[in-house]
């Protein structure tokens, strides 16, 4: 049952007049522009929306123009801000790649449009059985506000041919880069990599893990951490540049893996490495690995404003980025590489196909490789974790 909370969102965001089915969407979209607000840190990511805009335009008359994030909070506070201006309509954001802490923020402050993801025929190919991962976001029911677009799990990735056995738990890393002062770093916390980071060695260090599915307290917030912070105040010394410094995002560390500057890098995509080496950016002697404990997994979203200038073209893309066609090639590594949201059982025997011949590479890992996956904690979690650290840590 949903929460009155989300029945009061539907109320003042529901479908446009005149969109009661799939063809009325398409109708309405058609000419439309959808101004999809989302991270622009990647470059396989952008030329894959690039691509998605001219197969739009093909097939539906819909163009896709990527506006180019260096924080999602940058698209949260501009609906906000015309929200309190009381613009109601014809909004400047019409999706979102969303996540998390702003998902939970949009959605408390009825900032969503919705529910509109079972108005998309391709929703039929996910798992949205009560608890399923296409149904939470960090904890947080979607409700339908939301849909999955591509599969997340944090990686390690490293040169085996300078590190033939990576260390495989938080405690190992301490003792490697004790040995190995300076060879290892990451992103900054500020950035998502780094917090999710500082996240993975949360759960992995925490005397209760558990704990962190709710909500943090401040009691519940310093138990958790402790030996997280004790554990960094080791660390830190023996990071790149004594920890002073950090590349600003994973592709810079990417590139200094590369470069030899150090010898890990990390992602929240299992096939990025792989995908780098294939193009030629990192050394073929990479390697993707997850933790032994497991490492932190979800799903990525799109989210449409209540505002939105253009809703049945955003629907309409949101449908197209879940089509086991876009989905199969999202997950090829000479394109993307991003696994895919999609139950594979629901898919018809040419659809799996389409999987299975997809190319593969020595850096792209299996399941065994990557280990279980990590439930992720409550957003608040990640707001705490980066201000606490930046408390501690900056000066």
């Amino acid at each position: 049952m949903r929460s009155l909370l989300a029945a009061a969102f539907c109320t003042i965001s529901a479908l446009p007049a005149a969109a009661d089915d799939w063809e009325d969407v398409l109708a309405r979209a058609k000419g439309q522009t959808v101004y999809w607000n989302a991270w622009g840190g990647d470059e396989r990511t952008n030329s894959f929306i690039a691509w998605a805009d001219q197969e739009m335009v093909a097939r539906y008359g819909v163009n896709v123009e990527q506006v180019k994030l260096s924080d999602t909070t940058e698209a949260v506070t501009r609906v906000l801000a015309e929200k309190t201006a009381g613009q109601t309509e014809n909004g400047s954001v019409d999706l979102i790649w969303i996540n998390g802490a702003n998902f939970l923020s949009m959605k408390e402050q009825g900032l969503l449009f919705g529910p509109f993801l079972d108005q998309l025929p391709n929703a039929r190919y996910l798992d949205l059985s009560a608890g399923a991962a296409a149904t939470v976001d960090f904890t947080i029911p979607t409700e339908g506000y939301e849909a999955p677009w591509r599969l997340a799990k944090f990686v390690l990735f490293h040169d085996s041919a300078r590190v033939p056995e990576p260390p495989r738990s938080m405690a190992d890393l301490l003792e490697w880069s004790r040995a190995n002062p300076g060879r290892f770093t990451h992103p900054a916390v500020q950035n998502f990599m780094g917090a999710t980071f500082l996240k993975q060695a949360l759960i992995e260090l925490s005397p209760d893990p558990a704990i962190l599915q709710s909500e943090p307290t401040d009691a519940s917030f310093a138990a958790a951490t402790a030996p997280l912070w004790a554990w960094y105040d080791t660390l830190r010394p023996h990071l790149w540049r004594a920890g002073e410094i950090f590349p600003e995002n994973e592709s810079q560390l990417q590139q200094m893996l590369n470069d030899g500057e150090v010898d890990f890098g990390m992602a929240f995509d299992p096939a990025a490495a792989a995908a780098a080496v294939e193009k030629g950016l990192l050394p073929e002697s990479v390697r993707t690995y997850g933790p032994a404990v497991g490492s932190i997994g979800n799903i990525s979203f799109v989210a449409i404003p209540f505002n939105a200038a253009h809703k049945e073209g955003a629907m309409v893309l949101a449908n197209f980025l879940l089509d086991p066609a876009t989905q199969a090639k999202a997950q090829d590594i000479t394109v993307l590489g991003s696994y895919s949201v999609l139950d594979l059982s629901r898919l018809d025997a040419a659809q799996r196909q389409a999987f299975a011949d997809l190319p593969s590479s020595p850096a792209l890992p299996d399941a065994a490789a990557l280990g279980p996956t990590l439930i992720e904690p409550h957003p608040g979690w990640m707001t705490e974790l980066a201000e606490e650290w930046a408390r501690r840590y900056t000066k």
